[in-house]
């Protein structure tokens, strides 16, 4: 819901409206990478009170997406998840461990070509990972990012590894080690083209599936978002979380 709303900011260029971020979602990665309040009350408090940062995102093929974007493993898993919703009635946590658990039995692999910075990468892997900047690999901050502003693509490409090896990443990236790995490619980049022999295939867009014509172009778009975040703390400052703020900027008793 938060990547349609930016989505209809980001198609006109002009737009000077901001995206004010409510944490109703499921995991909420986008509020949370940039400290918006994950109570609702406070986060409304936000929009009212907060100040304007203009964010990056990323696009693969036109089409826009504000955390990350993904092929192989994620792709099948939400489609198969979706019919698992539709067709048997299951909840999505328990339609989406049905799913990956039908994923790695499959196991399947892409044969892509990526070409960064003029270089050509030639990779065999269950799954291609781009996000928009850099997200933290390591400890039990994976899956984070410390900056939405840098303006850069993350790629992250995990090669010549089956079923045990993804539990070997899995292990190094709990200890810290994944940039150590070395069936795991990581590094950031401002576009990416990715070819492979299929003519169509799916791509995961913050979460959404869509069969996208290859080849793919992905691109960051530096500084394209506005978005409403908490303001600079200043210890000096009053607090803002005493009772009754939330009424008082809504105009109640």
């Amino acid at each position: 819901s938060v990547n349609a709303v930016a989505s209809t900011l980001l198609a006109d260029p002009h737009c000077e409206s901001a995206l004010g971020v409510l944490p109703l979602g499921t995991l909420n990665h986008f509020a949370k990478d940039l400290n918006i309040p994950l109570t609702l009350d406070e986060a409304i408090a936000n929009i009212a009170t907060g100040r304007k940062l203009r964010v990056d995102s990323g696009e693969v093929n036109g089409a826009p997406f504000i955390n990350n974007s993904s092929l192989g493993l994620y792709p099948d898993i939400v489609r198969e998840r979706e019919k698992q919703q539709a067709r048997l009635g299951r909840g999505k946590w328990l339609a989406f461990t049905w799913a990956a658990m039908g994923a790695l039995r499959r196991y399947p692999f892409l044969r892509v070509r990526l070409s960064i910075d003029g270089k050509e990468h030639w990779r065999r892997t269950p799954f291609v990972f781009i996000g928009n900047n850099e997200y933290l690999m390591s400890g039990l901050d994976i899956g984070k990012r410390s900056t939405l502003t840098d303006g850069q693509l993350s790629l992250y490409v995990c090669h010549r590894t089956g079923r045990l090896g993804l539990l070997r990443l899995a292990l190094h990236a709990l200890f810290g080690r994944l940039r150590e790995a070395h069936d795991f490619d990581v590094l950031t980049c401002s576009e990416i083209h990715i070819e492979t022999h299929k003519k169509r295939m799916r791509v995961a867009t913050d979460g959404e599936v869509n069969l996208m014509q290859t080849p793919l172009h992905y691109r960051i778009r530096p500084a394209s978002l506005t978005v409403i975040v908490p303001q600079v703390a200043d210890p000096q400052a009053p607090s803002t979380s005493e009772p009754g703020l939330l009424d008082k900027l809504l105009g109640e008793n």
